[in-house]
């Protein structure tokens, strides 16, 4: 296939891509990377850093990786700060760490509700804030990797649900507060993308799965590089007046299944 994007349009360009060392938040470190951008990742797990930077290296990325909780602050500030100083400041920020498992709201403790809301939605303000003083701006891109479940409804997933309409929201405000200094913050929602833990969770069974491709209108589920092409367009120049903006990767779901009810 050939490639959609001009080859090293990001050269000279660096990246940090929390959540980066596994699923969509490598893939669109790797694809940033591909273009020509230097890359820092992070993560809580030490083993899987480790594991990513060699797929990245050996793939030709520029990549430094570093470790930590993004429930801790001082812990993302940190390693953002010497990924920033390396090389003198930070053109894109990818937050995408997250947490998600199957439960009913009536049977899950209170401290695993809470403890989606503090990865997902407390790490993302925790990554977004942290970033910002080291930004090469006017001109930074910023993406939150959010989900459908910020718009639509699913049950066994009122944790994840709360987490990402957060998520949403704090991108649009952001954008309103950052874009005067000309950085744009901009949030992408995955529908069910194929191998990916969060969708090995989703559907469990090769029944599930059936079912839930089978309700999205392009019968699909999507890919981790699709979503990484549409990340890859947000930091370009040709999405330099684009913020603010909660675009979908879903083949449709959103549009086509609203409420979230396989069945």
């Amino acid at each position: 296939m050939t490639d959609v994007f001009e080859a090293g349009i990001f050269r000279g360009k660096r990246a940090f891509v929390a959540g980066g060392s596994s699923g969509i938040n490598l893939a669109i470190a790797a694809r940033l990377g591909s273009l020509g951008a230097q890359v820092g990742i992070f993560s809580r797990s030490p083993d899987k850093v480790d594991a990513a930077l060699a797929m990245l290296h050996q793939n030709g990325v520029d990549a430094a990786g570093y470790t930590g909780d993004v429930r801790d602050y001082d812990a993302v500030a940190s390693a953002i700060g010497q990924f920033a100083k390396v090389g003198n400041g930070i053109d894109f920020v990818v937050s995408g760490a997250a947490g998600n498992f199957v439960a009913p709201a009536i049977g899950m403790s209170p401290n695993a509700f809470r403890t989606v809301i503090e990865i997902d939605l407390l790490g993302t303000y925790h990554v977004m804030r942290a970033s910002f003083e080291h930004l090469r701006r006017p001109g930074a891109s910023l993406l939150n990797i959010s989900a459908v479940q910020s718009s639509q409804a699913i049950p066994l997933q009122s944790h994840v649900c709360s987490a990402k309409a957060g998520i949403d929201m704090l991108t649009k405000a952001l954008a309103v507060e950052w874009g005067p200094s000309g950085v744009r913050v901009n949030a992408i929602l995955p529908g069910p993308i194929g191998d990916t833990e969060g969708m090995r969770r989703l559907s469990s069974t090769p029944e599930m799965a059936e079912r839930i491709a089978s309700a999205i209108p392009l019968q699909r589920f999507g890919t981790k590089a699709e979503v990484a092409n549409l990340a890859a367009f947000l930091c370009s120049d040709a999405a330099t007046y684009i913020s603010g903006a909660i675009l979908t990767c879903d083949g449709g779901q959103l549009a086509g299944n609203p409420t979230g009810v396989v069945g």
